[in-house]
């Protein structure tokens, strides 16, 4: 049997979360990369001593968990702590998300999606990716949404948006884009669609070209594992 990944994205307060939770009710087997990156810094994990030795003990909770905030404080100005940051936690993040591809692929998954916030950034791993989704949401909404999410003033909420890539720029990278500018019926019936899309896109010809490709693909991530990755 052969699979294929999906890279899905978004930007701040797009609207990604309603979407995973679409494609998880319709069965999906769906990576969540935000919630491994949490897990592969707890307490007592390599990169967490890896972390504490290069960046000191305050920016640790009572609990003795990592504060994202302060250490994303840290990295949000310095430029060559978050290279640092990143090539301590990309690795780890990696081969954990190596693990559950292997687990979905032995479990006859005909795909998985890879949710990674930042899969438009990090133009490595796009490659890997059959298929790429945006969840795009136009400017005045996606402002409107984080001011009333987040609790931010207009020029909080801008100051967030600019940090990152606009979606309208990462509109023409996407192969299948999900917007979510309307209510969310309107959302929820584009997922379906896309949905019906993905489980039909396994042609044969592609099947008998991929049992090649699919192996190299997976060789192509451990070699990513391998080498240290640089942000």
């Amino acid at each position: 049997s052969t699979m294929f990944l999906v890279g899905l994205s978004g930007g701040i307060a797009s609207g990604k979360s309603t979407v995973v939770a679409v494609l998880r009710e319709l069965g999906c087997a769906v990576i969540d990369a935000d919630l491994i990156a949490r897990e592969v810094v707890q307490p007592h994990s390599k990169a967490h001593q890896q972390i504490l030795r290069y960046f000191g003990t305050e920016i640790l909770l009572e609990n003795g968990e990592i504060n994202r905030e302060a250490l994303g404080n840290i990295i949000f100005s310095q430029p060559e702590k978050r290279r640092l940051l990143n090539s301590i936690t990309h690795p780890e993040i990696l081969k954990e998300m190596l693990k559950q591809i292997l687990k979905y692929f032995v479990l006859g998954y005909r795909y998985v999606i890879l949710d990674i916030p930042l899969l438009f950034e990090t133009r490595g791993l796009t490659k890997f990716m059959r298929y790429t989704i945006l969840v795009y949401c136009d400017p005045p909404a996606q402002r409107a949404r984080l001011m009333r999410r987040n609790g931010l003033d207009a020029a909080a909420a801008d100051a967030r948006i600019s940090s990152q890539i606009p979606l309208e720029e990462k509109l023409q990278w996407a192969t299948h884009v999900i917007d979510n500018s309307g209510d969310r019926e309107s959302t929820r019936r584009q997922v379906l669609r896309l949905h019906a899309r993905l489980e039909d896109s396994l042609d044969f010809l592609w099947a008998r070209l991929a049992a090649g490709a699919a192996v190299a693909g997976l060789g192509g991530l451990v070699f990513l594992l391998l080498r240290p990755l640089i942000s």
